[in-house]
């Protein structure tokens, strides 16, 4: 039995590995805090932000999945930058590749129209030919939470600090797909799982 690969349908989330961008707004907290990490970990750049990120699931489909975005316009584009490489697709295929769904078999035109230009190429051999791989990213969040003071000026006049909670967030990338060919033809393709997001809990900071 033949299976394709093909994008999630994003309902309310980003493009199939990516997001939605909802407000999040953190005003002062109580005391007590859900059990988590204190030791940062991953890769990427740390950014202060107002802005929560919530990372859409990857959903299978026909037993599998894709791990890129498949905005119709986008195929489009890439149809028409490859148009001479689309027409010679079988009708199968390009039915298959306007859904940006891929299936081994198809040539390397076939797949980047249908999934776009991948974030790495390797090339290696061995002694049956040379292989190229393509491996596309995926994202991932860490959270990090840490307690902070404010001044707050009572309707009297005097001061006192308020203690709110900061949330910033760390954007990771990792390899989602991984996509084999040989002789210019997909010859096979493996999905990888996202990795947990992770919560960080900074110590809190002490008044002098």
């Amino acid at each position: 039995m033949k299976l394709s690969v093909g994008p999630a349908k994003t309902g309310s989330g980003l493009r199939g590995l990516l997001r939605d961008v909802v407000p999040f707004t953190l005003r002062s907290l109580p005391m007590k805090m859900p059990a988590v990490s204190n030791q940062r970990s991953g890769r990427g750049t740390r950014r202060t932000t107002a802005l929560k990120i919530v990372l859409t699931a990857v959903v299978l489909v026909s037993g599998c999945a894709s791990p890129v975005a498949t905005d119709p316009k986008e195929i489009a584009r890439r149809r028409a930058e490859r148009a001479t490489a689309y027409a010679a697709l079988a009708p199968e295929q390009q039915a298959l590749v306007d859904q940006g769904q891929i299936r081994v078999g198809m040539s390397e035109d076939a797949v980047f129209i249908a999934w776009g230009k991948s974030a790495q190429v390797l090339r290696s051999g061995d002694a049956s030919g040379e292989v190229t791989t393509w491996l596309y990213e995926g994202t991932t969040t860490d959270n990090y939470l840490s307690w902070n003071f404010r001044e707050v000026t009572r309707r009297d006049g005097t001061t006192y600090l308020d203690r709110f909670m900061d949330r910033d967030f760390n954007i990771r990338t990792y390899i989602s797909a991984e996509l084999t060919f040989r002789g210019g033809m997909l010859a096979s393709w493996k999905m990888l799982p996202r990795p947990a997001e992770n919560t960080i809990l900074a110590p809190q900071p002490f008044l002098r």
